[in-house]
């Protein structure tokens, strides 16, 4: 596998892609940033949007453009194409040549996704467990071991197989 060196910025991310990719990344992007506040930073080598934790990501691979929410399980409704996979909550569409987001449908799911992480806070944070859980079992003392007398070993008898007829 060949290793790139990701792009230090959004900017330079931008300038890397070409034809559709370019079209859609640049499509997504746009959206994104009017849909609501959020801090873009390059990550993991490629677009992510924060606010409050991560809220999406746009990564612009070989043959096709990722567009994918930390909470996206929860958007499911709002777009059907989004599959859930991953960790967290995480869930991705898988865009190729000539896919394309109405910016209308990408508004609601980011300003739905900012909405969930405001609400729960950062997706990514390890949380406890809501639900009480069960006393820990007490440890048992360790049972002493009786050794056995040895057995006496006897001979086995050996059968002897015939050969067969021929």
């Amino acid at each position: 596998m060949k290793k790139v060196v990701p792009a230090p910025d959004p900017a330079t991310y931008l300038l890397t892609l070409v034809g559709w990719q370019k079209r859609l990344v640049v499509s997504l992007r746009t959206a994104v940033l009017e849909a609501a506040k959020l801090e873009e930073r390059i990550k993991w080598g490629h677009l992510v949007y924060f606010s409050n934790g991560p809220v999406l990501l746009i990564r612009a691979e070989e043959t096709r453009v990722l567009f994918g929410f930390w909470r996206g399980k929860r958007l499911v409704d709002l777009e059907p194409r989004l599959i859930p996979g991953g960790k967290f909550e995480l869930a991705t569409m898988a865009l190729t040549p000539g896919g394309e987001v109405d910016p209308q449908v990408a508004k609601k799911l980011v300003k739905t996704a900012v909405a969930l992480n405001a609400k729960l806070g950062d997706p990514t944070a390890i949380t406890k467990p809501s639900t009480p859980r069960a006393s820990p079992k007490k440890k048992r003392k360790a049972k002493t071991k009786v050794k056995a007398k040895p057995v006496a070993k006897t001979k086995a008898k050996t059968k002897t197989k015939k050969k067969p007829v021929r």
